[in-house]
């Protein structure tokens, strides 16, 4: 019989850094799920926050630990830029103007989410949803969850946010999908005065979409709750892995993680960092 989460009462806090002992772990028990946010900070236009990947990510995860159990485990800020196709990218929307990026190689990224998938095992947990605000290379995080559960029998579910609401909401960046977003979650992070600006700013463009102009706090919020149910449903299909389990040393999952590197030519974001 499926279990129904309710939202949590009282203000309690869900995230793993901010619950001491006793609440970690009767959480823990309740539902084993951790939600792992991703993100990172690039530009995101003349009204939007550098973060805006950032938030979005940890604000999903946030609201589906409240409403629906688990916990939120510690995030990774910073994501796969300057490499394959995003590389093209950059130079296209931001040009030679300095981007301000959080970007870092792919490989260690890649390894870093390894290794946090080893550390939410050892915590007790026996589901992880990954959830990366930032959209492109999820399929590089994807195989890395792969060869993870090949050794660990723990589901591990690895979407960016475009892709919980793919066929509902057409996803962007820095335009009417990305705007909206963080104008119904930190609205104060938005400035729609300085749109205009692309023509004129020393920045240019800086990686503004041009239907910008259209982004409403409640289209984000119709995004945004759509998307945190669409988590529910993963973390439900998901189901939990196995109860008892080894405490992992950094060797085990390293045959994991040998297997990723075999597989290096076909990473999306395969081929070297731009200049």
């Amino acid at each position: 019989m499926m279990t129904v989460y309710g939202t949590v009462g009282h203000g309690e806090p869900v995230r793993w850094a901010e619950l001491k002992p006793e609440e970690f772990l009767r959480r823990l028990a309740e539902r084993p799920v951790a939600y792992l946010p991703m993100g990172m900070v690039e530009p995101h236009g003349h009204a939007a926050a550098f973060g805006l990947d950032m938030i979005k990510a940890e604000y999903l995860c946030d609201e589906a630990a409240a409403r629906f159990g688990g916990i939120v485990a510690p995030p990774q800020a910073y994501h796969i830029h300057e490499t394959g196709f995003h590389s093209v990218w950059l130079e296209e929307v931001v040009g030679e103007v300095n981007p301000r990026l959080g970007g870092l190689p792919p490989d260690v990224v890649m390894r870093s989410l390894l290794f946090q998938l080893r550390v939410c095992v050892n915590a007790g947990f026996r589901a992880v949803i990954v959830v990366s605000g930032q959209n492109g290379a999820q399929g590089d995080l994807r195989l890395v969850a792969e060869e993870f559960m090949k050794l660990v029998p723990v589901p591990v579910v690895v979407r960016s946010d475009p892709e919980l609401v793919r066929g509902t909401f057409p996803g962007d960046h820095a335009g009417r999908y990305e705007l909206s977003q963080l104008l119904h979650i930190r609205p104060e992070l938005v400035d729609m005065s300085r749109l205009d600006r692309v023509n004129s700013d020393p920045l240019g463009r800086f990686a503004q979409n041009p239907d910008a102009h259209e982004a409403t706090a409640e289209y984000g919020e119709q995004i945004i709750e759509a998307q945190i149910a669409q988590i529910r449903g993963l973390a439900d299909e998901a189901g939990l892995g196995t109860a008892d389990l080894p405490t992992l040393s950094f060797d085990d999952v390293e045959p994991a993680w040998a297997a990723v590197e075999r597989q290096r030519p076909s990473w999306v974001s395969y081929g070297s960092v731009s200049g």
